[in-house]
């Protein structure tokens, strides 16, 4: 284990031997480090939070500190990191709240960029990207592989969906649909597919060719929501990734970006 001088380690810190502690970084109590973490200076960990294998933390991130909930009366709450993260300058991550589930959680092999902020009870997945002063609320599901742009505010609650694309500045007050493309003019719309993004991923061109009929039923014809989805379920043959989409626009609460 390599520490250093200046680093102040609780006592009921569990680090692994392997994990390298920069300058000036302080780790309190019920914070659990796992193997080939590195923290490269000034960073401040509270617990309870388990951070997984490889993750690294740069200057002056605050991780796993109290919830801003004004509702929050000291209850021991949880961050959950996973594995090969890397969670960049300025950063805060929140834990959780006792009307959240108590539990705030970040995947495996997700970037967070400077300044980003993560507030109380989001869910975040595997291969999420949340760009420079990309801001959560609380109780916000990012599911895997989305892109969350600069500087974009992101509502309480808000469903942001698997494979998405958020442009910078844009500001989100409603579910971000799957595959989508999403990006603030005017008001804020879906642009259609996030093709570029799932032909990197190794997409097919059949399961594009399937989610771009989609996406032409809800956005580019003159159907309502109700009427393109009993389209959709009505044709054969849609694929996964159309029930995907489906299942998530029937289960929102805060309606989704069209």
């Amino acid at each position: 284990m390599s520490i250093h001088p200046t680093a102040i380690i609780d006592a009921q810190a569990k680090i692994h031997p392997s994990c390298e502690i920069g300058p000036y970084c302080v780790i309190g109590p019920q914070v659990e480090l796992g193997e080939g973490c590195h923290l490269v200076s000034h960073v401040a960990i509270a617990g309870p939070t388990r951070i997984g294998a490889d993750n690294g933390f740069f200057p002056f991130s605050s991780i796993g500190m109290a919830p801003q909930d004004i509702s929050y009366a000291g209850e021991p709450t949880r961050l959950e990191i996973g594995d090969h993260n890397e969670i960049r300058e300025f950063t805060t991550i929140n834990r959780g709240t006792v009307k959240g589930g108590g539990l705030t959680r970040i995947g495996n092999h997700t970037l967070v960029m400077a300044y980003a902020h993560v507030a109380h009870d989001c869910q975040i997945g595997d291969r999420v990207i949340l760009a420079n002063a990309a801001t959560l609320g609380g109780h916000v599901t990012v599911e895997d592989w989305a892109v969350v742009g600069a500087l974009c505010p992101v509502h309480q609650f808000v469903r942001i969906g698997a494979h998405s694309y958020i442009g910078g500045g844009t500001t989100i007050t409603r579910d971000v649909l799957p595959f989508s493309k999403t990006v603030a003019a005017r008001d804020t719309h879906a642009y259609g597919m996030n093709a570029l993004g799932l032909e990197r991923r190794g997409f097919s061109k059949e399961r594009v060719r399937k989610i771009h009929h989609a996406y032409k039923v809800l956005l580019a014809s003159k159907l309502n929501t109700t009427q393109a989805l009993e389209k959709l379920k009505a044709e054969p043959d849609r694929g996964e990734d159309v029930e995907m989409l489906i299942r998530f626009i029937e289960s929102s609460e805060r309606g989704v970006i069209k």
